[in-house]
């Protein structure tokens, strides 16, 4: 799914009007009823709450003025207030203005912040003052009106957009933003929903299909992406009835130290779940009876006695990750070094791999097309340098990846790809993730798909939603805090039906019911 600008969703707009031969009045109908019908559907307000709506004076407004009126013929009690912040109004806003009194819904007049209503604890806010169009932040009573939003414990529910937030542009005043629970967007996310910075704005998004023209979407030049299920399915490649375990590769993990061999372990056993052929661990002496142990499944050969020094391994791999417990001695450093000049397998890098690479810049040279990188924040800082705000690092990435034409997993809460000056933002996921051995987890998943023959592009992106996709699985049953690493692995087979259940089960909701026992670990006790 494209995620396109605001001048790019205005276009939008305006083309699906003349190609379905509509008003903008009806589009703006059809919004308000996809917000509508969430609202009725999901019982987000309960019978005795009052749903404030706030309106703007342009096509946001519009969109509130709508709802306000179709959620009053369903009796829900609805009080809706005009915020004057100029004296410009779109049409499409003055249409459903004059239809409210049609239905004896009068609304209030906010001009000052004497207007402000009186808000309980348990009501509802309906923010629809600021919509994709706002160039700049909120100032006077509309920035206080914002604020005192903020300040009660109540449901605030956006639509399309919390007033205030920019959308492909940094926030100029982080006061002037509503913070919303949840924001009802039309159509597709935009790029500000996915950045960590904007977190306190945006606690959850829904998409709402209003029948935006697709074609034209897809017509449109935009470097970011969000990653859906029918996109990676399309890449996927299933097994055929002939193949054997050469078919599907021979990846090699490399990493391991004293007292750190468990993320070795997790990465090369998320290799195997994945697909691959064949796994060798690649690890100091000190690890072997581990590794043969825990994983009798994978091969093993060995460095040093208690770190990696040489580098030196003998068997013939399709692709390597290197990093996960590696440790960062001098002789380790030294030694990958050298591995990294003369290396030209497909590889992927994680963890203490990355800080030697922070340490010694000269060896970015050795990185090339074949190569995957996988930063957390921290890693990341120490590979870029710091920035400013979430658009100058999303820059700052690209350039990297540009400079040395290797592909950047930035992980985080929407993991973004990117390879050269594409963006792909991941759809999956939450923060069951946020534990140690996660990356290394994903370490194994990306070189288990690499060596399947899948490009470092498509194999990061499909180890990424299939990696989150196992937390929200997990989460649908358990509490978010009990997740392992491990279980991204054990969970794996229900992340997989999931990913092929639209190919396999035509007639299935894409919204599937995670609780049912296919999706589950076979150990999982409900």
């Amino acid at each position: 799914m494209k995620i396109l600008n605001a001048s790019q969703i205005r276009a939008t707009d305006l083309e699906t009007i003349a190609i379905q031969k509509i008003k903008s009045i009806e589009l703006m109908e059809r919004a308000a009823t996809k917000c509508f019908e969430w609202i009725d559907e999901k019982e987000v307000v309960l019978e005795e709450q009052t749903i404030h709506i706030f309106c703007g004076m342009g096509n946001n407004g519009g969109d509130g003025l709508a709802l306000a009126r179709l959620l009053s013929l369903e009796l829900y009690d609805v009080e809706v207030y005009i915020v004057h912040f100029s004296d410009k109004m779109s049409d499409d806003f003055i249409t459903n203005y004059n239809r409210l009194e049609e239905f004896e819904i009068y609304p209030h007049s906010i001009h000052s912040a004497d207007d402000f209503p009186d808000l309980d604890y348990g009501d509802v806010i309906v923010d629809a003052i600021f919509g994709t169009g706002l160039t700049k932040a909120p100032y006077g009573f509309t920035k206080q009106l914002i604020q005192l939003f903020n300040t009660l414990d109540v449901l605030i529910i956006a639509i399309d957009v919390p007033s205030g937030l920019l959308i492909d542009r940094p926030v100029q005043d982080r006061e002037a933003v509503v913070n919303a629970g949840v924001v009802l967007s039309f159509q597709m996310p935009k790029l500000a929903f996915l950045l960590p910075g904007n977190q306190e704005f945006v606690h959850n998004f829904v998409l709402l299909d209003i029948g935006l023209d697709r074609d034209f979407i897809e017509s449109m030049d935009t470097p970011y992406v969000y990653t859906e299920q029918i996109e990676l399915l399309l890449g996927f490649k299933r097994r055929q009835k002939f193949s054997h375990k050469g078919t599907y590769g021979h990846a090699m993990i490399m990493g391991g130290s004293f007292g750190k061999m468990g993320s070795v372990l997790m990465a090369s056993r998320a290799a195997y779940k994945v697909g691959c052929g064949y796994v060798t661990t690649y690890i100091p002496k000190c690890g072997y009876s581990i590794l043969q142990t825990a994983l009798p499944e994978a091969m093993v050969e060995v460095d040093a006695e208690n770190a990696l020094e040489y580098f030196n391994y003998n068997t013939s791999v399709g692709a390597l990750a290197v990093g996960p417990g590696l440790g960062t001695a001098e002789k380790t450093i030294e030694g990958f070094a050298n591995f990294l000049s003369t290396n030209t397998q497909p590889l992927v890098l994680d963890a203490d791999a990355l800080n030697i690479l922070a340490l010694r810049n000269d060896l970015f040279q050795y990185l090339n097309e074949k190569t995957i990188l996988t930063p957390h924040p921290g890693e990341l800082e120490r590979l870029i340098g710091r920035w400013a705000n979430d658009y100058e690092k999303l820059e700052k990435v690209k350039q990297f990846s540009l400079d040395y034409h290797c592909v950047v997993v930035v992980k985080g809460a929407h993991t973004v790809v990117v390879n050269q000056g594409r963006f792909y933002f991941n759809s999956t996921g939450n923060a069951a993730l946020a534990k140690a051995g996660m990356g290394d987890v994903l370490t194994g998943m990306i070189v288990g798909l690499l060596v399947q023959g899948y490009t470092p592009e498509y194999a990061a992106r499909l180890a990424v939603y299939l990696h989150g996709l196992t937390a929200d699985i997990y989460t649908a049953v358990h509490t978010p805090e009990t997740f392992m690493p491990t279980d991204v692995v054990n969970f794996l087979p229900g992340a997989f039906n999931h990913l092929v259940s639209i190919v396999d089960r035509p007639d299935t909701d894409d919204d599937l019911d995670f609780d049912h026992p296919e999706f589950l670990d076979e150990d999982d006790d409900l």
